[in-house]
């Protein structure tokens, strides 16, 4: 879902020093070993499955807000999800919500959680997210803008925290809450902590984004982490690797506020996660030197039409267990079955290909054909 050219990203961890511990983190469970991560990975199945925001919300607060959740939409859903096979769903929290209530929060996430493992489907949790509107508020949100791809999607934390480290503390109450009570919770099988650190988003809304944005989410990363590893969670952590800046990841700028965020998000994840929405070619050669660092791996966000598409990228995630989660499911309020480009270009109609996404609302396939494909190919590799 975002403008994004993975080639030749992870050059930098083919000249990265081994021994480089720099930027790891403290507390009282360090990163999983090598052999702990693969000997976790064996025991998993080949997650296929996709990023999800149920068809009635255009965010993740209006998902999890207690006036407009809606566990009914959700298992009509994800029933849908079993059907096609798929085993995972990425879902989106957000730091508002525990704010606003706590307690309500936690319960309809155990609401959600059964809901999935009644349909046999795991869960990636996310606690933050650096992408679209940097002002996000609780109660009543937007309505979409017409034939726009994403444009409620909000933040998390928001610019006036993010930009503001003497208020970076005030979210540790939100992480170790969350990890406490989900820590050891086998329905959850991978907390990936944050979405596209980083990401200076494009002014896409028109608000300010944070200032010194890539320095900020650093140092509010380096407390995340700290506080999820004390909380001793028995899922592994990640944080997804999304976009090539040359200057930082084959340090040839040193100084750039990239380069140190990205050396810790690979120095501190426990399974390598990262996001392309490119072609085959492109996608093996940002997963060749992935391969080499000899840990478990799953592609977090992946398939835009036309520029990817699951007949063409599968098969060879599933030659490679590499986890498979595409982005969207529903073409519900978050459109995003409308491309990037629809913020600047006008649609009158649903594009045609879709960009994202798989059914329709009312559970119909956009493509017959690609759901069966789908539904083969994961029964293939059972």
């Amino acid at each position: 879902m975002r403008y994004i050219n993975l080639l030749l990203t992870f050059l930098f961890l083919l000249t990265a020093s081994a021994s480089a511990q720099s930027d790891h983190v403290s507390g009282d469970a360090p990163r999983w070993s090598i052999e702990k991560a693969n000997n976790w990975y064996e025991k998993q199945p080949w997650y296929t499955g996709f990023n999800y925001a149920p068809g009635y919300a255009i965010n993740q607060i209006e998902m999890w807000q207690e006036d407009t959740f809606d566990p009914e939409a959700i298992d009509r859903e994800l029933g849908w999800a079993e059907d096609i096979g798929f085993t995972m769903a990425r879902v989106f929290l957000h730091n508002l919500l525990w704010d606003q209530d706590k307690e309500g929060f936690i319960k309809r996430i155990e609401t959600f959680l059964e809901i999935a493992d009644k349909h046999n489907i795991k869960i990636m949790m996310i606690l933050f997210d650096d992408v679209w509107d940097p002002a996000p508020h609780l109660g009543k949100q937007r309505s979409p803008i017409p034939h726009t791809h994403n444009s409620g999607w909000v933040q998390g934390p928001g610019r006036d925290i993010l930009e503001d480290v003497n208020r970076h503390d005030e979210l540790e109450g939100y992480v170790r809450g969350i990890f406490s009570h989900f820590a050891n919770d086998d329905r959850i099988a991978i907390w990936d902590v944050y979405n596209e650190p980083g990401n200076t988003n494009d002014n896409t809304y028109g608000h300010r984004e944070a200032a010194n944005k890539q320095f900020h989410t650093l140092q509010l990363l380096k407390k995340v982490f700290a506080w999820a590893r004390s909380e001793n969670p028995t899922q592994p952590l990640t944080l997804g690797v999304w976009r090539s800046r040359f200057g930082a990841w084959n340090g040839e700028n040193p100084s750039d506020p990239a380069a140190g965020l990205y050396n810790f998000m690979l120095e501190n994840s426990d399974i390598i996660t990262f996001h392309t929405y490119e072609g085959l070619k492109n996608v093996k050669a940002v997963v060749r030197p992935l391969l080499d660092i000899g840990r478990p791996i799953i592609c977090t966000e992946y398939m835009a039409r036309p520029y990817s598409t699951f007949e063409e990228i599968m098969p060879y995630f599933a030659e490679h267990k590499i986890g498979a989660l595409n982005w969207g499911f529903i073409a519900g309020r978050s459109q995003t079955n409308y491309p990037w480009p629809s913020w600047e270009k006008h649609f009158n109609t649903e594009p045609t290909p879709w960009f994202h996404d798989i059914l329709r609302m009312d559970g119909t396939a956009y493509s017959d054909e690609e759901v069966i494909f789908i539904k083969n190919l994961i029964k293939q590799t059972k």
